[in-house]
């Protein structure tokens, strides 16, 4: 009675509840049902189904008509009838998840297993059958060099940096591993669950989670632009500070500072995220401005690096990241790894940013624990002002710092 190409959906749905371990009770609905499985229903019920474009059944209804005919004694008998025995899905992830556990008891514990990210990491695989496609592929041996890689990321007591291609081979065997695919997949997931983010959704958000870690592409390509940096360390110290005497922008690589390590002297660091904000220092203010740190954007492993270094020798760091999403994210992540102090990012500074042409605010909203009314009043408004448009407010506050800093200059 089932076995027709009209009624092929209803089974389907039949089997799918059975294989999942549900009920085969309640109703199944088809939207968009054809004449002829409208009138396939009305033979197998005995009844016309009603009008309209839904065709619902109600599956009770359906183990009795089979029943009363004699033609399977329960939906179940007549789904395995017409296209063999059903799976046991439950059953199957469970003998998966054995293997996993068999196979790679190792991953459950190694030394990160006490940390909470890692943990919510590995239950999040086995939960939405990451794991389990990942064995029956054949590929369970990535989910093991995950766990490697994450091992060796550098840790937080220590002034170290990776580059990815070392940190692949060193896990893998292969350097471009983590280049792309299942693998870089596997790692980032657990750096953002690290790091309290979303999955990265696109190359540049992989990109902010690898700089999170101090991982870097390139050592050369990673760079900082500062004013006024001046610090200890030949050669690279002396450099910063000749450029500082001359009031004069610097821009360092990764490889300086990996080659040459240096100690920031200023008490005071300010970091902005707006290249204008340091030219319009520069210009202005020349040598006396006060040590100024440019992000251009999500702060690279060297920014990172040279802030942490700062943060280390005794240096305040005080940030402004921008009335944007990603500003608020890189001031709270700041406030958390370097103790930095939000500098004019407070929620009565942003009320007066958004009277000078806001514009909207795009992806996801973030919170600024320093300032919960911040995030409130952003989310509210759906406004956001970048930092380039508040670069006059933030010289002036330069200036003033410059003149209690500098009062003889």
């Amino acid at each position: 009675m089932l076995g027709t190409a009209e009624l092929a959906w209803l089974v389907e749905r039949i089997r799918s509840r059975l294989e999942r371990g549900e009920p085969v009770d309640g109703t199944v609905t088809l939207v968009g049902a054809s004449p002829a499985q409208r009138k396939a229903v009305a033979g197998l019920l005995g009844r016309h189904p009603g009008r309209g474009t839904s065709l619902s059944v109600f599956l009770p209804q359906v183990a009795e008509q089979l029943r009363r005919a004699a033609a399977a004694p329960s939906l179940a008998a007549a789904v395995e009838a017409i296209g063999g025995p059903v799976r046991d899905l439950a059953a199957e992830r469970a003998a998966d998840l054995q293997r996993w556990g068999d196979a790679l008891g190792g991953v459950r514990s190694s030394w990160l297993a006490h940390l909470s990210w890692y943990r919510q990491w590995l239950d999040a695989i086995g939960r939405d059958g990451t794991v389990t496609r990942l064995i029956r592929q054949g590929h369970a041996q990535l989910i093991s060099q995950a766990t490697a890689v994450l091992e060796r990321l550098p840790r937080d007591s220590d002034d170290e940096t990776a580059t990815l291609s070392a940190l692949a081979a060193d896990a893998t065997g292969d350097e471009r591993a983590l280049d792309d695919g299942p693998l870089a997949g596997l790692v980032l997931r657990a750096l953002a669950l690290r790091e309290g983010v979303q999955p990265p959704a696109s190359k540049s958000a992989e990109q902010e989670l690898w700089s999170a870690a101090r991982v870097v592409s390139d050592a050369l390509a990673s760079q900082v632009l500062v004013l006024n940096v001046r610090a200890g360390g030949e050669p690279v110290g002396r450099w910063l500070t000749e450029a500082a005497d001359a009031g004069q922008p610097f821009r360092l690589t990764l490889r300086q500072l990996l080659v040459s390590p240096v100690i920031p002297w200023a008490l005071e660091i300010y970091v902005c995220s707006s290249t204008a904000v340091l030219r319009d220092a520069a210009d202005t203010l020349g040598a006396r401005s006060p040590a100024l740190v440019c992000t251009e954007g999500e702060p690279s492993v060297a920014c990172t690096r040279l802030l942490q270094a700062a943060a280390s020798s005794g240096s305040s760091v005080y940030w402004h990241g921008g009335f944007t999403w990603p500003g608020v994210r890189s001031t709270a992540i700041a406030v958390r790894h370097l103790q930095a102090q939000p500098w004019l990012m407070a929620a009565s500074d942003y009320q007066a940013a958004i009277a000078d042409r806001p514009e909207s605010l795009a992806g996801p909203a973030e919170p600024s624990p320093w300032d919960p009314r911040l995030s409130e009043m952003m989310r509210s408004t759906g406004r956001g002002v970048g930092e380039q448009r508040t670069a006059a407010t933030l010289l002036a506050a330069l200036t003033g710092r410059a003149d209690v800093l500098n009062p003889r200059f």
